[in-house]
């Protein structure tokens, strides 16, 4: 399909201008030129393309790309994108996948935008010829909190048990603020390293975690509960100008005892009510112990449209068939990223032995 001439990708180098198109379309914080800069210091590389019909820009994406083993090149993907609005998806997203196909020579090109499952945004995808994927990222699955109610309709919808400790929290000792400097954000990286020891869940190193500090800035607000003046419990966001969206959590074992974990998420979400955001996203909800905790704050669920496909390369076939560990190198460290390596040599092996074959029966 020839692409309407009146469309038209630009890269965008300016941070100013990206956050700007972000926040104007209603954009994700994922989608935020401090996210990008934080997966480029941690083995992707980035880029910023604006759409434009004629004179008009009615969207981008921020595309992150992982190096893939040869012949492979890389894995182009749109972490909660692209921003637009859910009627132009499919002129955005083919724009951006004709850029990346023709610039990069990715293997696929795969979003999870921020749109319902079932939504028009999602229908554009498949139109556009998307594929949707197993090979999940990001949970579709999430609890997101409508913050234009009003706090006594945002209370109201919470169980009986959390409303009574939000509230013996908000009668108690314990100060909720948002974190200030760098010798609080240590002692926040101590909670968390104390939380997934006891969880039983994987972290990044430190310095992942600094880098969100660095790279985003006020767009990625802690706030955290104290007692006597030491956090004790913390809800760390990243949020656009319509969306929180929660990263991580935490709390100290003193914390849980004064359940000061039901105080600071209601913290966060007046916060992020005061800061205007409208919605309030509490990352993803699985059969586990944490999730249970967040199902607390409100009865509902939302899914979102999940995970989709593009194929952009004819080695997207090997790639899809042999590369099932490079999928998650989207969201794993350097150990899975060898295993997914190795695999997509041997699959590559395969393949160049399967035309090798091919050849010397031909020629008989």
């Amino acid at each position: 399909m020839t692409p309407p001439p009146s469309l038209t990708v630009r890269a965008c180098t300016d941070r100013g201008v990206w956050d700007s198109l972000v926040n104007e379309h209603g954009g994700h914080p994922l989608q935020l030129w401090g996210w990008g800069e934080v997966k480029a210091a941690h083995h992707w590389q980035v880029e910023r393309l604006t759409v434009l019909d004629g004179d008009a820009t009615i969207g981008g994406a921020q595309v992150l790309y992982r190096a893939l083993p040869w012949p492979l090149k890389s894995l182009a993907y749109l972490s909660r994108g692209p921003v637009c609005a859910p009627e132009d998806a499919a002129k955005v997203v083919d724009a951006v996948a004709r850029h990346v196909r023709a610039t990069r020579g990715s293997v696929a090109l795969v979003a999870e935008p921020d749109w319902d499952s079932g939504s028009v945004g999602e229908q554009r995808l498949a139109a556009a010829g998307f594929k949707r994927t197993e090979n999940t990222i990001l949970i579709p699955r999430t609890l997101i909190l409508d913050l234009t109610q009003s706090e006594d309709e945002l209370m109201a919808a919470m169980s009986r048990t959390t409303r009574s400790n939000v509230r013996k929290n908000l009668k108690s000792e314990l100060k909720f603020r948002r974190v200030a400097g760098e010798e609080e954000l240590e002692k926040i990286l101590a909670i968390y390293h104390e939380t997934a020891s006891r969880a039983g869940f994987g972290i990044h190193s430190d310095a992942y975690y600094r880098d969100i500090w660095r790279c985003l800035g006020e767009d990625s607000p802690i706030v955290a509960a104290f007692d006597d003046g030491e956090p004790v419990a913390f809800v760390w966001i990243a949020k656009s100008a319509g969306t929180a969206f929660e990263l991580y959590g935490g709390v100290t074992a003193a914390g849980q005892k004064a359940r000061a974990n039901y105080g600071v998420k209601w913290a966060a979400f007046t916060e992020m009510k005061a800061d205007g955001c409208t919605r309030y996203d509490l990352n993803g909800l699985l059969n586990d112990g944490i999730s249970d905790f967040k199902k607390q704050f409100a009865p509902h669920e939302n899914l979102l449209a999940g995970t989709w496909e593009l194929p952009l390369s004819p080695l997207y076939p090997v790639y899809a068939t042999g590369m099932p560990l490079a999928r998650r190198t989207l969201q794993s460290g350097r150990s899975a990223a060898k295993a997914a390596v190795g695999q997509a040599k041997a699959a590559v092996g395969r393949a160049k032995g399967a035309r090798g074959r091919a050849k010397q029966l031909a020629g008989r």
